[in-house]
């Protein structure tokens, strides 16, 4: 089986980071392809960025079973499972459905402040908000991400809600679990690794999205400008 993990950014170098983290956990038989979004921003770090995400995380459907979406707003994820054929998931849905097994709570560590809204709002949509006991910003943009900040962070999440579990709200952090797991002694989750993972194990049950109602394929119709292409 083939799972597309789809970087809605456009750095290639954080396409690396995320694609060997979802090829470390695949299992035999599982193919990884980690694809850079064709279009959008260089980081995802507002409503603004997220929502110029989405062209390029549909444009980069297809050709594929499954589908993860690396970035902790789970941008286009809807949209995306009106499109795809196979199932497709969201980083965020599936690390704090995993965390929510490890424990009574979970504490999310992410990059800035204003993403702390959109985690909060995740959460209660995912139905795990009462398992979300925190959200903490490092305060370091995506593409600068590393490791003692992401630590420090953790730390005070650890000390202020004394979670049973670590969630990291960044893709771009993928890179950093086990060391952090190691060095917290407690279970940090990465997104991309239980959205990898969550994917395959869909996909070896031969499930997909629900197409009847709500998430059958889009009608057809024109669109203009800039989104011509995504008319049919």
């Amino acid at each position: 089986m083939l799972v597309k993990v789809i970087n809605p950014n456009t750095s290639a170098q954080m396409t690396e980071v995320i694609g060997r983290a979802a090829r470390a956990v695949a299992g035999p038989g599982t193919e990884v392809r980690a694809v850079t979004a064709p279009m959008g921003p260089a980081s995802v770090e507002s409503h603004y960025d997220e929502a110029l995400s989405v062209p390029g995380v549909l444009a980069s459907l297809g050709d594929a079973d499954g589908y993860v979406i690396a970035c902790f707003g789970d941008p286009g994820l809807d949209a995306a499972r009106e499109l795809a054929d196979g199932p497709v998931v969201g980083i965020a849905e599936a690390a704090m459905r995993a965390a929510a097994y490890l424990g009574r709570g979970f504490s999310v560590v992410t990059t800035v402040a204003r993403a702390r809204g959109r985690t909060w709002d995740l959460a209660a949509h995912y139905g795990v908000r009462r398992s979300c006991l925190g959200v903490h910003a490092c305060e370091v943009p995506v593409l600068e991400i590393a490791a003692e900040p992401v630590l420090a962070t953790c730390r005070k999440a650890l000390e202020s809600d004394e979670p049973d579990a670590i969630v990291l709200g960044c893709a771009g952090m993928a890179h950093l679990t086990a060391s952090l797991s190691a060095e917290l002694g407690v279970p940090v989750v990465d997104g991309v690794q239980a959205a990898t993972l969550a994917v395959e194990s869909l996909l070896r049950m031969g499930l997909r999205t629900g197409a009847r109602g709500e998430f059958a394929a889009p009608p057809a119709k024109p669109y203009a400008g800039l989104l011509a292409d995504f008319g049919s």
